[in-house]
């Protein structure tokens, strides 16, 4: 038994038969309280009648009347407005720090015989059951599960609106320098993340716009700036990045990043840091001015045709330099082109809308994630192998938050799905 556990079925109020005290004295709950999730009473705002007196007032739970004294909550004047002691185990009489005996409510047979067993079973599935509680998910009301994806959906951008959030603050609230960075970020995947938003700090935006109308000399800049032009080259397309960059350096205060930062190992060469900074460059090349310009952009279709960008035609023949390979075109890709809109864009506009009060861009946000195909990952193949339908990016959004921050965490007792796994079997 828990104490998760306990507040879970007091919150929902999962009980069988009358409720009565250790006193004998009979309980109605009209209001089980709202749950406190920081210092303090487990429930404030309780509205509940004890022998025929209604009390209103805070609700504390533990699995041991004990654990009142162990937890020192007779020396805490913060539990004096508690007017009931909700326990499993009721082992001792308790009183507040005002000498007041607190009624105290055993829930230990009134608690479905199933409903702890059930709860085990969502905790700890069997082996061979990866995610226990899918049949009640798709054996309920469309409008239920609907509800429950959006709402998690918002919970996945919000939780990605941080790293927005972060690099605002220090962009000291520019909404261009932060899209600038943070797209940068998000150019580097996960691998090179960190060095890609090095390199875009370290590049004046102001600089490049000052040769956003020559591409060799905005990809001489940055590969310059990711270090990547320290070393002798054979090939003559390096040699004039190479030139260029030098002629950038002595006109303006430029310190590179270090080489050594950027990771290629165990990449796909689609992904290379170098390959990857060439198409970045290409893409500012398209507007200096790139928040700006993504705003005026509402439609999915559009930005993905925005983010669709082709490496320089040197890298149709390599991914790294000095180092040919089979000829092709080294555009980022309908996939890769997604994830930016999906994890850099998105969040952005959700944050800007929140920010400036602008629910047409929080609801723009959510909308162009139904407009976007659904993601292709372990994740969501493995929510389609258990026949959870994924119809666009939205839904396997919403599946990812799921199963990450519920599913693998085993917060069953915080999820609406687990809720109704529970409320089921305790019917």
């Amino acid at each position: 038994m828990t104490e998760a556990f306990l507040q879970y079925v007091w919150r929902y109020q999962l009980l069988e038969g009358p409720l009565i005290t250790t006193e004998g004295q009979p309980v109605h709950v009209s209001r089980a309280g709202e749950l406190n999730t920081d210092a303090g009473p487990d429930f404030f705002y309780a509205r509940i009648e004890i022998g025929g007196v209604e009390w209103s007032g805070n609700v504390e739970i533990h699995v041991k009347a004990s654990d009142w004294r162990l937890h020192k909550h007779q020396q805490d004047h913060a539990y004096d407005n508690v007017v009931l002691h909700v326990v499993y185990d009721a082992d001792e009489v308790v009183a507040t720090a005002e000498g007041r005996k607190l009624p105290t409510l055993s829930l230990q047979s009134h608690i479905p015989s199933s409903l702890w067993d059930n709860y085990e079973l969502l905790l700890h599935p069997p082996k061979n059951i990866a995610i226990p509680c899918v049949p009640t998910l798709v054996s309920l009301p469309s409008f239920k599960v609907t509800s429950y994806m959006e709402r998690l959906v918002v919970e996945r951008i919000e939780r990605k609106t941080m790293e927005v959030r972060r690099l605002l603050k220090e962009a000291h609230g520019g909404w261009e320098q932060c899209c600038y960075w943070l797209m940068g970020h998000y150019f580097g995947g996960k691998t090179n993340a960190f060095p890609f938003e090095l390199l875009v700090k370290a590049t004046d935006m102001r600089l490049l716009a000052r040769w956003k109308d020559n591409p060799q000399r905005l990809e001489a800049l940055l590969m310059g700036q990711a270090g990547f032009l320290e070393a002798y080259f054979d090939d003559e397309y390096p040699r004039q990045l190479q030139s260029d960059y030098q002629a950038l350096r002595a006109g303006s205060h430029l310190t590179p990043i270090s080489s050594h930062l950027w990771k290629f190992f165990r990449l796909r060469p689609s992904g290379f840091p170098t390959l990857r900074i060439s198409q970045f460059s290409q893409l500012v090349s398209r507007s200096t001015n790139l928040f700006s310009k993504l705003l005026e952009t509402p439609d999915a279709d559009r930005l993905m045709s925005f983010f669709d960008v082709t490496a320089s035609p040197y890298w149709n023949t390599h991914y790294q330099f000095d180092k040919p390979s089979r000829p092709c075109v080294k555009s980022v890709g309908r996939s890769f082109a997604q994830s930016l809109i999906i994890n850099a864009w998105i969040p952005m506009l959700f944050e800007y809308g929140a920010t400036h009060g602008e629910q047409q861009m929080k609801d723009r946000a959510l909308e162009l994630l139904h407009q976007l195909p659904p993601e292709e990952n372990k994740i969501v193949h493995l929510w389609k192998e258990l026949g959870v339908s994924v119809p666009d990016a939205a839904a396997s959004q919403a599946l990812i938050q799921l199963y990450n921050e519920y599913c693998t965490s085993h917060r069953c007792l915080q999820c609406h799905i687990g809720y109704h796994v529970l409320k089921s079997k305790a019917q």
